[in-house]
């Protein structure tokens, strides 16, 4: 088959200078976890806020690793994450295991 039409690009270059920018704001924000007791029936959720994530798909995806990593569900609501049950300590730990360093 012939090559008509294509064009290589090396992204590699670009990868690599915008993960700092990221880092930069994982260790600039202040996180706050709280757990609160909510709804008629007083469930417990785990209250994660301060993320420094401007996108919704960056949030959704860090949101769908921690509900893998705590075994519950949750959702995302403005800015925050909220985590179904008292997963305050295993939502710390997977946060510095992803790079947040102000818990």
């Amino acid at each position: 088959m012939e090559k008509k039409n294509w064009i290589e690009f090396d992204n590699q270059e670009n990868i690599y200078k915008e993960k700092p920018k990221d880092e930069n704001l994982k260790k600039k924000s202040k996180i706050n976890i709280s757990k609160q007791k909510i709804g008629k029936k007083g469930k417990t959720i785990t209250l994660i806020k301060g993320l420094a994530i401007r996108s919704e798909t960056e949030v959704k995806e860090l949101l769908k690793k921690m509900k893998v990593f705590c075994g519950t569900g949750g959702t995302v609501i403005g800015e925050d994450i909220q985590l179904q049950g008292d997963m305050v300590n295993k939502s710390i730990e997977f946060l510095r295991n992803e790079g947040f360093q102000n818990l």
